[in-house]
């Protein structure tokens, strides 16, 4: 990693208490980017979301789905733990805490909005940053490809139904037409953009790619800074007035990180799945598409909405609480590989 990527997470807080200081003293420029939107999808932030995941997308070939089968222990352990644990853990988790445990201390008309982008954090299983994660791991790049390739194609089907399951199961109407069209805009349309430009890059020759993602890498990290910066600006008086509510919010996304990518982990290892393998799934089955998540919260709900500052939240634990489990599956690898469980 070069001195950028080291200190990452630096980079993230600054960016965190920028965004927030900045939303604080100029809300105004803002509000009004806020307002630039179609189809009540904000432009500024979906072109930096673009800017992030298309550098990303181009390093999958997904003529390696083929590969699922060298891997299939360990696809089969995050599929599982993506899409048959980690939204109803949270929504499990967000009628623990948010219903019960900090009701008295949360905003009454807001408790079923929270929850609700607890849970479109949670059905979102992490695209972009996979690759961070699995690079700073060691991990096996074509268990990366493929199950970021699988899990691409399950989410485009399974995102909104999911989501409208436990939302419903929570008695909230979801319009089905919005979120559809978030997942066609923050995975469809990146995905089909990517796929072409590496197309025409291969056909000039294996280096014109790599040398097209070495120019790219530098832009994909702004624009996940510049998009934290965004975000947190629109977020920011919330941040500053409901201090409270960030820290209650913070308490079952850090539980369900830590839950989700132990389970898988442990999974991996009774299944004697190789340690460059586990720890890309742990992690991989742990984090979430935050962008997609607070992109349709926003949709959804609105931009003041308890589901927007939910979602939000996961954007501020994502990262240090990701790296922090990225140094746990790294400092463990020798006990992962000993024999003794």
């Amino acid at each position: 990693m070069n001195l950028f990527e080291r200190f990452l997470t630096l980079w993230v807080g600054l960016c965190i208490v920028a965004g927030v200081a900045l939303g604080h003293w100029l809300p105004g420029p803002f509000q009004a980017i806020g307002r630039m939107e179609v189809a009540q999808v904000n432009l500024p932030v979906a072109v930096l979301i673009w800017l992030m995941i298309i550098p990303m997308l181009l390093k999958i070939d997904f003529g390696a789905l083929h590969q699922v089968r060298e891997h299939w222990k360990g696809i089969g352990v995050t599929l599982f733990i993506n899409w048959g644990v980690k939204p109803f853990s949270m929504a499990l988790l967000g009628w623990i805490f948010v219903s019960h445990l900090f009701k008295p201390y949360l905003p009454a008309d807001q408790i079923d909005s929270y929850i609700a982008g607890l849970i479109l954090l949670a059905a979102a299983p992490c695209t972009a940053m996979v690759f961070v994660w699995s690079n700073l791991t060691n991990g096996e790049p074509h268990f990366t490809l493929s199950q970021v390739a699988v899990n691409d194609l399950i989410m485009v089907f399974a995102f909104a139904p999911m989501v409208g399951l436990l939302l419903g199961l929570s008695s909230i109407t979801v319009p089905w037409d919005t979120l559809l069209l978030s997942v066609v805009l923050y995975i469809v349309v990146p995905v089909i953009v990517a796929q072409l430009w590496r197309k025409a890059l291969l056909a000039r020759g294996p280096q014109a790619l790599a040398g097209t993602l070495a120019m790219l890498g530098p832009l994909s990290l702004v624009a996940l800074l510049s998009t934290l910066v965004l975000l947190f600006g629109f977020q920011g008086e919330q941040i500053i007035k409901q201090p409270l509510v960030i820290a209650m919010l913070a308490v079952p996304i850090t539980i369900q990180v830590y839950f989700n990518s132990g389970l898988a982990y442990l999974l991996n290892k009774k299944l004697g799945v190789a340690h460059c393998v586990a720890g890309p799934s742990a992690l991989i089955g742990a984090s979430n598409f935050f962008e997609l998540a607070v992109a349709a919260a926003i949709s959804l709900f609105g931009f003041q909405s308890g589901a927007a500052l939910a979602t939000v939240v996961g954007v501020l634990i994502e990262v240090p609480v990701m790296l922090s489990v990225v140094k746990l599956v790294n400092a463990s690898k020798g006990w992962y590989e000993s024999k003794v469980s």
